[in-house]
């Protein structure tokens, strides 16, 4: 006989994610983990930033990276509103996104994308 227990409602289930991929005809940048499509090169803003482990790239856009909420840090450049971003394949966390800059000369930041 069929179990008709209902299940849990369907806003409940977790959301199935596609990965994005990037044509090959980019230079790509991926996860170190799993290989996932981050972002094209001509994406790339800097490679001049420091991050929490050492080098970190500045990118004006990315895919299958979700987003923590956000929180105010004292980073290097002042005072910034940021969010951590992870890889939505893999879970690893890459970086932080820039929500809001509190000084005029950082301005520049934000909406942008670090990823170490």
């Amino acid at each position: 006989m069929p179990n008709c227990e209902p299940g849990p409602p369907a806003a409940c289930l977790p959301a199935k994610t596609f990965r994005s991929y990037l044509p090959h005809c980019h230079r790509t940048y991926s996860c170190v983990h799993c290989q996932a499509h981050l972002a094209r090169h001509d994406e790339l803003i800097s490679k001049s930033f420091q991050g929490s482990h050492g080098r970190a790239y500045l990118f004006n856009s990315v895919v299958n990276v979700g987003c923590g909420p956000a929180e105010q840090r004292l980073l290097l450049t002042g005072l910034h509103s940021v969010a951590d971003i992870f890889c939505e394949s893999c879970k690893t966390t890459l970086g932080w996104k820039y929500e809001q800059a509190f000084e005029t000369s950082q301005k520049y930041k934000e909406g942008k994308f670090i990823i170490e």
